[in-house]
């Protein structure tokens, strides 16, 4: 009989005189397990604390199917607690190599069978009876990077969808429960339709269902962590685990810090060998633990700042304070993406696997790269472990040596107020390290003539005088005057471009104005002009970029910009607009723009065109499928595109 329709934790009310709080410290279970617990590698040995307490004990093992199983965490701490995985389902061959490496007589999943398969093609005819499923489908669609790139894109991308696969095994199987894990994001997606839409299939086919959004931080990981978890069941009420640790647990036991997790790790890779590279290296050194690139901000009082305030992701220059649980480890990253050790280096491997609880002996497939990014992909072993002792207890009724604590429904996390508090240490470390920089007054770089070429992908570099396109001056005084002329006349005799960039109000270059100088016809000449503008800021040490002197697009420009452009300039007018801000940083119809450029609405996506040949970020429709279709977004008055850039490649149409 399908259930009604129940999107709450719990409707369950206690009797708060008697079974409120209730259960056993975190300390207490371990000293019934008889191992140690908040010491390095603890999460491995309590693991087989309980797998030896089941087994001495023969108690029956809960036949599980895992969907979606990555590089296995889920899988690991399940089976930690007699979940016996018989099948798990994958179909990147590089994570299934690693489930095949820890499957089989005498590893960790010795009766597994791993599916190496779309899920849309996998069969559920041969599996017999199965008790438990557990799973997390793709959740780029859902993620905060995903929100940062593209959007939410939710279940209008392919791989929102995949959850359907989960309710259409759920339904041939007919498992007591299920555990679906996500990204916290899933619940705000599309304005939470695709949130409820995901409730809805679960409850059709017959499943009560209840969820939290949690740190993984709170459950012995030495990580902050956030995942949605549901848990579903046919019959009865689940009640989630209460924290092992930090301010929710029942004796403020501390979270597991990076530097105890990660002590007595053995690796063959040396320090120097993960040292960071490139030209913003050398600023990690002077970042406090605990803070990111927002060291270098005006925001944060910094003297030299780099950087504009929430320009770049928050693990961009992250680096990981010893005494705390790190930040979340990404999957995928660049060069400077943390978590990074707080002796200015990438963490090794083997430190990565502790610090998301993987065991030690624990395999995984693959080069360093690839090993990382299974790992960041993965749910944390220690999280799924108390989630499976919490499911075991309450829904196969076994009799631990020990007392969970289990929460009520009424009862609140406190890992997102806690967050404010976090802000403002942050902010204190940030103040304190900056009194210790020297200030002086800043320098005003010397002035100097060299030559340029811009390439297809936008990169620009200094050229000898016979390869280069361009010949430029620089001028620094009281303004920074930048002169672009064609290499092979260098004449400054017909002026094209004459352009004037202005502070709103005070900004971090020590000069008033800066004057750029166009006397190139070639139609990349402007691009090049904005380059060399870029090329002081980045050479001087003043700002990483453009867009970092202009300030994230969703915030108020640091700057306005006067032009001249000579009127037999090929689309003049269209560059006029576009640098006195019209319709710049907002979501415009092609209408808007039609009637801002004077063209017609069918010339709109050409003019579209020219501006991305040029440098300048176009979004719309088909760039971004979140964007309503003849909606447009220019992000920045001047061109921002760079071989590095996301949006460079993307069509248009």
């Amino acid at each position: 009989m399908k259930q009604n329709n129940t999107y709450t934790s719990s409707s369950y009310q206690p009797d708060l005189f008697n079974d409120y709080p209730h259960g056993d410290t975190f300390e207490c279970i371990c000293d019934k397990l008889g191992c140690e617990s908040n010491a390095p590698a603890w999460p491995d040995k309590f693991g087989k604390s309980i797998k030896t307490w089941l087994k001495n004990n023969d108690v029956n093992p809960i036949r599980t199917l895992s969907l979606f199983s990555g590089a296995g965490g889920l899988d690991i701490g399940f089976s930690d607690i007699g979940f016996d995985i018989i099948s798990s389902v994958e179909i990147e061959k590089q994570f299934c190599q690693t489930l095949e490496l820890n499957t089989g007589d005498g590893k960790r999943f010795k009766n597994s069978k791993v599916n190496c398969i779309d899920i849309r093609n996998f069969s559920a005819k041969n599996l017999g009876s199965i008790d438990f499923i557990i799973g997390g489908p793709p959740c780029q669609t859902f993620s905060a990077a995903g929100r940062r790139a593209n959007g939410v894109l939710g279940t209008t991308d392919a791989r929102g969808t995949l959850f359907r696969e989960y309710v259409r095994l759920l339904n041939e199987l007919n498992p007591k429960g299920f555990l679906f894990e996500n990204v916290y994001g899933i619940v705000g997606a599309q304005n939470g339709e695709a949130w409820k839409e995901i409730l809805e299939e679960f409850s059709k086919v017959g499943y009560k269902l209840f969820y939290r959004i949690v740190d993984a931080a709170d459950y012995g990981v030495p990580q902050h962590r956030e995942r949605l978890l549901i848990v579903g069941l046919k019959d009865g009420i689940f009640k989630f685990p209460r924290p092992t640790h930090g301010p929710d647990s029942l004796d403020n036991n501390a979270f597991y810090n990076a530097e105890t997790a990660i002590e007595g790790v053995t690796s063959n890779e040396t320090d120097e060998e993960n040292k960071l590279g490139g030209r913003f290296a050398n600023l990690l050194n002077d970042i406090p633990p605990g803070l990111n690139y927002s060291f270098y901000t005006e925001e944060m009082g910094h003297p030299n700042p780099v950087f504009s305030w929430r320009s770049k992701f928050s693990d961009f220059l992250y680096k990981a304070d010893p005494n705390a649980p790190v930040r979340t480890i990404k999957a995928s990253g660049g060069a400077y993406t943390g978590p990074l050790h707080w002796n200015n280096r990438f963490f090794k491997y083997e430190e990565y696997k502790r610090l998301q609880t993987f065991p030690d002996d624990y395999v995984i497939s693959g080069k360093k790269q690839i090993a990382v990014k299974q790992i960041g992909n993965s749910v944390p072993p220690q999280l799924a472990r108390m989630m499976a002792i919490a499911i075991r207890k309450q829904i196969f009724n076994t009799n631990f040596p020990f007392d969970i604590s289990l929460m009520e429904d009424f009862e609140k996390l406190s890992f997102r107020a806690r967050k404010h508090d976090l802000s403002d240490m942050y902010k204190e470390k940030a103040r304190l390290a900056i009194e210790s920089i020297k200030k002086h007054k800043k320098n005003i770089p010397e002035s100097h003539n060299y030559y340029s070429t811009l390439k297809n992908n936008f990169e620009y570099i200094i050229s000898n005088e016979t390869s280069a396109d361009y010949f430029v001056e620089v001028f620094w005084d009281k303004n920074l005057t930048i002169n672009l002329m064609d290499n092979s006349s260098k004449s400054k005799d017909l002026l094209l471009y004459n352009l004037k960039i202005k502070p709103v109000s005070v900004w971090s270059l020590n000069i008033e104005n800066v004057i750029i100088n166009i006397y190139s016809r070639n139609f990349l000449a402007y691009t090049a002009a904005w380059k060399a503008f870029e090329f002081e800021l980045i050479k001087n040490n003043i700002k990483a970029d453009l867009v970092q002197l202009n300030g994230y697009y969703q915030y108020d420009s640091s700057f306005v910009i006067e032009s001249n452009i000579a009127k037999n300039v090929s689309n003049g007018f269209l560059l006029h607009s576009i640098l006195s801000g019209e319709n710049v940083a907002q979501f415009v119809t092609t209408k808007e723009l039609s009637d801002t450029w004077k063209i017609l609405p069918n010339q709109v996506l050409e003019s579209a065109k020219y501006l991305k040949k040029i440098g300048y970020e176009i979004r719309n429709s088909s760039t971004n499928p979140q964007i309503e279709k003849d909606t447009w977004l220019i992000p920045y008055k001047f061109p921002t595109l760079s071989k590095l850039s996301v949006q460079l490649w993307k069509n248009l149409v």
